[in-house]
């Protein structure tokens, strides 16, 4: 979350609309291959404003498009269940041969994903997972808990291993953010004795909470040194929050994420560390790999993308500035 997801910016409805229309519209009916005779595959995103799934279903049209499938892609208004089950029920009703999504919750919409499975279509989950390993013929993500250890290390070093530092995130149980928690306190724990984690707290992928929280934190914890959040939207109002109180700049910040506004918060000196995915390699590797499936051709059970700590040092270096995510395709 992009999880979650997993969670992060949330664009203007418009521009979002915008997007998933054109993608909609742009069936890949056309593309330049016809050996699997117009097979239709559908993606499903977590958050459709959001720029991390906005590059994953460019990059996903693009290779449908190659590849000569009619592709469709939709994703839920906010980070919730009950948004997200009635596109998959929507799914279930028109039967596409591929499905690529990225569940809201590691467990609540398994018996939903396996009913599609067992009608035929062929489930490849992209970014978040769910626990039931039956689910998915591949999962491709991130090391989300490599990418919490990185992010831990950064910050580490920008509050000179010294002071407070704490978690906010959005939810339990998406298993993307859950595991960049655990990455990030374990290798706290385990490296920097010097630094005192406090509790994590979940803001519901609310910016306007997570700028209560990170106030209130400081309040409690005026030798609080750093913060690390979970995803975009978090990453956003904790900024907001720090600027709020004065602190901006003092309280350092690892973010996930490489969106537009967080790019501009990097080189703003708001955050100090983001921790870029690459959303677009996911969504290619995804249809490849539904492809190859097909085709009767092996599938990877498991595909990690590479992830990358950007600083404000480093952010101009094309090879680095090639992660940062898209507003439209």
């Amino acid at each position: 979350m992009s999880s979650t997801h997993s969670k992060r910016v949330v664009l203007s409805a418009g521009l979002a609309a915008l997007v998933l229309a054109g993608t909609a519209a742009c069936s890949s009916s056309g593309g330049s291959s016809t050996a699997f005779g117009h097979k239709k595959i559908t993606l499903i995103t977590g958050v459709k404003s959001d720029p991390f799934y906005i590059t994953m279903t460019c990059a996903a049209q693009a290779e449908a498009k190659a590849k000569g499938f009619d592709f469709t892609a939709d994703g839920s208004a906010q980070w919730d269940v009950s948004v997200q089950r009635p596109l998959i029920d929507s799914v279930a009703a028109s039967r596409p041969d591929g499905l690529m999504i990225s569940p809201v919750d590691t467990s609540a919409l398994t018996p939903s994903l396996k009913q599609i499975q067992s009608a035929g279509t062929k489930v490849a989950l992209v970014d978040t997972s769910v626990t039931d390993p039956s689910v998915g013929i591949t999962r491709i993500s991130s090391d989300n808990e490599k990418g919490g250890q990185v992010a831990a290390d950064a910050l580490a070093q920008q509050m000179g291993q010294k002071g407070s530092v704490i978690v906010i995130s959005v939810k339990p149980g998406i298993s993307t953010t859950d595991a960049r928690i655990k990455g990030f306190t374990e290798e706290m724990a385990a490296k920097y004795p010097g630094i005192t984690m406090l509790p994590t707290l979940y803001d519901n992928d609310l910016p306007a909470t997570a700028a209560s929280q990170i106030q209130s934190t400081l309040a409690a914890h005026p030798d609080l040194g750093g913060v690390f959040a979970g995803n975009t939207n978090t990453g956003q109002g904790i900024a907001t929050g720090l600027q709020q109180a004065g602190r901006q700049g003092a309280v350092k910040v690892a973010a996930f994420d490489a969106e537009p506004d967080e790019v501009s918060a990097l080189k703003a000196g708001t955050l100090q560390v983001l921790v870029a995915q690459d959303p677009a390699s996911i969504g290619t590797q995804a249809v490849d790999q539904l492809a190859a499936a097909f085709g009767g051709q092996p599938v990877q059970k498991e595909i990690g993308t590479t992830m990358v700590a950007i600083t404000k040092d480093t952010m101009n270096d094309p090879d680095v500035s090639k992660y940062f995510y898209k507003a439209g395709c």
